[in-house]
């Protein structure tokens, strides 16, 4: 009978797991450089699959000890040609790294392939929602242990010596036990005791003994085991509002580009929080909250009012999610057109009802492929809020033409505040 076996182990033969591991956190920061580089040229969806990525064999050293200075002397073994004192000649390298010029090829790079889980969390490694401050028990969750005091019954690893030997100290007392001391000073006195008292000494030192053995020193009822019980650790409760003008103004290559976005932003947020909530708004000249579905794949047309979609979003905010309780962020993406009556109210809005309440709220500009983004002329939206800017408002603003700029000005968005000092306009 034929047998088959499937090896379904994390860590395979052909491949030493603890190694590989090791060598990422080595080279985490180069390994870091490939994957943003290699994502770059890749659609959102094949961010998830992995891939092959390539690091400079310069990071590939690994440190060793060696000798400095001194006389040392090798032992070439099956010498036949040299002699003490003569000079070796590097042989030319016909392949591999080559300092010298000469001939065969080189190679530069060492390449090797990320699973689909290893190259998302590196890709997203250093990224983090800012200022995920605000804290609530979102759900009863037994997410860790906590010292609930003591019980009599549990594992021996867990037995408290000090309050164990209070409580037999304690009994002991209660019960008057008798010392040692006592039963030693008593046996002393018997060796130079006349006739007549030793009876009574011998009768008294055998009740001390008889009662010591009837009161053990440690008794099981003493014994006690110190007791944890699980309890729900505060989570940080999170909101993301993805605003997307979806009007006549945005042309498919625009749309294209603010998807892309925003789907980066759901993987970004899927992935490394488990407490965010998202809510997609869509807007022409009026806003909607829509299901991912429908904000990612639904057709949409119409005008332009950028107060639609601030006044849903402060509506929202209003009726589901407590500022005091919720980290609110707000991320929105917009060719800049808006009406120009719109402006006024859309800036009121953002000043007195959506910024005083959101922790973090970023505005990304698309435009047309081909041109460069500070080439463009500003738009009234960028206008808008470069004014609210240079009045002290929390905006973070960036351009995109292109799907390539998409990575970098994601990263450079929600990269985590301490490894830059500010955030650039």
């Amino acid at each position: 009978m034929a047998m088959h076996i499937v090896d379904r182990r994390l860590n395979p033969s052909s491949k030493s797991l603890e190694n590989r591991q090791r060598f990422l956190r080595r080279a985490k920061a180069l390994v870091q450089g490939a994957v943003k580089k290699a994502s770059q040229d890749r659609d959102i969806k094949d961010v998830l699959e992995g891939g092959e990525v390539s690091i400079p064999l310069d990071g590939m050293n690994e440190p060793r000890f060696h000798r400095e200075g001194g006389v040392r002397d090798r032992v070439l073994p099956g010498n036949v040609k040299f002699v003490e004192g003569d000079y070796l000649q590097r042989p030319q390298s016909k392949s591999g790294r080559s300092n010298d010029a000469g001939e065969g090829d080189g190679e530069d790079a060492f390449r090797f392939v990320l699973s689909r889980d290893e190259f998302v969390d590196i890709f997203l490694d250093d990224l983090e929602l800012p200022d995920l401050s605000k804290r609530k028990l979102a759900e009863v969750e037994n997410e860790g242990l906590r010292r609930a005091g003591y019980t009599t019954s549990g594992s021996p690893a867990n037995i408290s010596v000090s309050r164990t030997v209070r409580l037999a100290m304690a009994r002991r007392v209660a019960l008057q036990r008798p010392r040692p001391e006592t039963i030693a000073q008593l046996e002393a006195e018997l060796e130079h005791c006349g006739d007549e008292a030793r009876p009574e000494l011998l009768a008294e030192i055998e009740r001390l003994k008889s009662k010591m053995r009837r009161i053990p020193f440690i008794d099981p009822i003493d014994i006690r085991f110190r007791r944890f019980e699980t309890m729900p650790k505060p989570v940080a409760q999170a909101v993301m509002f993805c605003l997307m003008d979806v009007s006549g103004s945005m042309s498919e290559h625009m749309k294209d580009l603010a998807k892309r976005f925003y789907m980066l932003l759901y993987v970004f947020l899927t992935r490394r929080y488990r407490k965010v909530e998202i809510v997609f708004i869509r807007h022409t000249d009026r806003a909607e909250e829509v299901d991912e579905q429908t904000f990612f794949h639904g057709p949409a047309s119409g005008g332009t009012l950028v107060s639609s979609a601030l006044q849903a979003m402060h509506e929202i905010v209003q009726s589901r999610y407590r500022p005091a309780d919720w980290n609110i962020y707000a991320a929105q993406a917009s060719d800049g057109d808006n009406s120009y009556a719109d402006g006024d109210l859309s800036g009121r809005l953002l000043k007195d009802m959506i910024l005083p309440v959101t922790q973090f709220f970023a505005y990304l500009e698309v435009g047309e492929a081909g041109s460069h983004p500070f080439e463009m002329s500003e738009s009234s939206l960028w206008t808008l809020y470069q004014r609210l800017r240079a009045e002290g408002a929390p905006l973070s603003m960036r351009k995109v033409n292109d799907r390539s700029e998409i990575f970098p000005v994601f990263h450079d968005l929600f990269q985590r505040r301490q490894a830059k000092e500010k955030v650039a306009p």
